[in-house]
């Protein structure tokens, strides 16, 4: 059974990836809890509180790993306002760095990471991994960094493998510690099922990947298991269709049998807001054999089905009315 090391893994992505690897892989969650939660956490994995920018942290999770999947880090654009760009980039930076050193050290024969699709910005959809890359905001600047630094590290660590994955815009269950720094699939559940208007930037025609969590460790898994020689790779990870805010809120709506109908307000981001995402998943359903199987109406009925009104905290739209 393989050993994975999972930073971040008692957050969002990293939870649903221990929880539903559990019986695959022995798994190992190290979080801060910043923005995690252990209660998002089966009781049959193992959780260290720590945080990735502190060796002894990363120490105290054990060695001999298999890989490690570095979900850490500052995950969302909005964490980098409001004057946190300094920190949000440092944060970011260090556990980089620091997670990616440990990983070699303990013999990891994979490093595997997030990285982002807003670093594609407006560009010609679909979106795949040969077009151009930039810095739309802080966020994908420290994205970019990420795949600028894996580059360089295999470059002279050749032995250890490294692996990006740019997310789409993903959602599902165990994302209420992020509060409005989550997914506007979720804090629009959350809106609705506390009988609240969601706000909505501009005419909600802008349109996002929505990739459920589940498609998103499947894919992860994939690159795991994969027996062959990953080198230094970068993958798209979506569902391949693009979809309407107003489309989405549509389904969400209807899965919670509510009325209420959102608010529309002028869009805030003044600077690079990304009007529309599609990804091409072509390279990593050829390497991997990647195939997401969750659509949209299904991950929004799981979501739903699980709702979890007493953790939720505030939405965007509290800070916007």
């Amino acid at each position: 059974m393989k050993k994975i090391l999972v930073t971040g893994g008692a957050g969002f992505i990293g939870s649903n990836f221990c929880n539903l690897n559990r019986e695959r892989f022995e798994v190992v969650a190290l979080d801060n809890l910043f923005l995690g939660d252990p209660r998002n956490l089966h009781p049959g994995v193992r959780f260290v509180e720590g945080d990735a920018r502190n060796r002894a942290d990363l120490e105290r999770c054990g060695g001999d790993f298999d890989a490690v999947l570095h979900l850490a880090g500052t995950s969302s654009a909005p964490m980098f306002g409001e004057g946190n760009f300094v920190e949000g980039h440092l944060n970011s930076a260090e556990s980089f760095l620091r997670t990616i050193e440990f990983a070699r050290e303990c013999g990891a024969k994979r490093f595997l990471y997030a990285s982002t699709s807003s670093i594609y910005g407006n560009q010609e959809m679909p979106l795949n991994e040969k077009k151009p890359v930039f810095s739309t905001n802080h966020y994908s600047a420290s994205k970019l960094f990420y795949e600028n630094a894996a580059t360089a590290y295999h470059g002279e660590f050749p032995e250890m493998e490294t692996v990006g994955f740019r997310f789409m815009s993903v959602y599902g269950p165990n994302e209420e510690a992020k509060g409005r720094f989550a997914n506007l699939i979720s804090q629009f559940l959350w809106d609705f099922a506390r009988g609240r208007a969601p706000v909505v930037y501009g005419d909600g025609e802008q349109s996002r990947d929505f990739t459920n969590v589940a498609d998103i460790v499947a894919g992860i898994s994939l690159a795991i298991d994969f027996s062959g020689d990953l080198g230094n790779q970068i993958f798209n990870i979506g569902t391949g269709r693009s979809t309407t805010v107003n489309s989405m809120l549509c389904v969400a709506r209807k899965a919670l049998g509510t009325p209420i109908e959102p608010i529309f307000i002028e869009n805030p981001v003044r600077e690079n807001y990304i009007l529309a995402q599609h990804a091409d998943i072509s390279k990593i359903s050829e390497i991997l054999g990647y195939a997401p199987t969750v659509s949209l109406e299904e991950g929004i009925a799981r979501q739903v089905a699980e709702l979890r009104v007493e953790r939720i905290r505030e939405t965007s739209s509290d800070f916007l009315r």
